[in-house]
């Protein structure tokens, strides 16, 4: 049997539809854009606010051991002072599990790379990590860097885990992948910042220290 073959050709799109076409689509991106870029502030938002969270508890903590964060005392006295160094950063953050309540807000929301968070303070925490930790703040120096979005680069490259210093003049950044060429510092006064890669220099010019020291999740 031969297939069937229509007997009229195939019959194009008219103007009136064409223009109908390109309005609907227009009014579809009109309303999605802006939904888009309201759930992208929303989650710049919800990072900044991890933390604030974080630098009230971390200030907890230190106010029931001496003044001193967890970087500052050894081991022996409840601290991670030995321990800072390879891919440990995720240990400072376990011995504060009680002041810090849930380890959801150790995530930001538009770090994919460590979605979803961690379900305890365990040492799954260790892949479950967004955020640095400024192993030079102190109680006392307000100005100094307590933690941060650890997506950094230096001359655009991507730094890796472990404990790392810059020198207040070092050429880092942020790569693009979390909140574009941004990302929030938290200061010891708990206020947390939200810097361009051109203004973080200038920031670590202003802790007060000649090196800073991260440990890098």
């Amino acid at each position: 049997m031969k297939p069937r073959v229509a007997s009229h050709p195939t019959e194009a799109m008219t103007l009136m539809e064409v223009v109908v076409v390109i309005a609907v689509l227009t009014v579809l991106v009109v309303l999605v854009l802006p939904m888009e870029n309201s759930h992208r502030a929303a989650r710049k938002v919800d990072c900044a606010h991890n933390l604030k969270i974080m630098g009230l508890s971390m200030r907890i903590w230190a106010g029931d051991n001496g003044d001193k964060y967890p970087f500052e005392l050894s081991v022996t006295n409840g601290g991670t002072m030995e321990l800072n160094f390879g891919n440990n950063a995720w240990i400072n953050f376990q011995v504060m599990s009680n002041e810090l309540s849930v380890p959801k807000i150790l995530v930001c929301p538009r770090d994919y790379d460590h979605w979803p968070p961690a379900t305890s303070f365990s040492a799954q925490l260790a892949h479950h990590l967004s955020y640095f930790v400024g192993l030079d703040a102190k109680a006392l120096r307000p100005q100094t860097i307590l933690s941060g979005d650890a997506n950094f680069a230096i001359n655009g490259v991507a730094v890796k885990s472990g404990r790392l210093e810059f020198a207040k003049d070092a050429p880092i950044g942020w790569t693009a992948g979390r909140h574009g060429l941004t990302g929030h510092i938290l200061l010891v006064d708990g206020s947390v910042h939200s810097l361009k890669n051109s203004e973080l220099t200038d920031r670590l010019s202003q802790t007060g220290v000649a090196t800073n020291h991260f440990a890098i999740p």
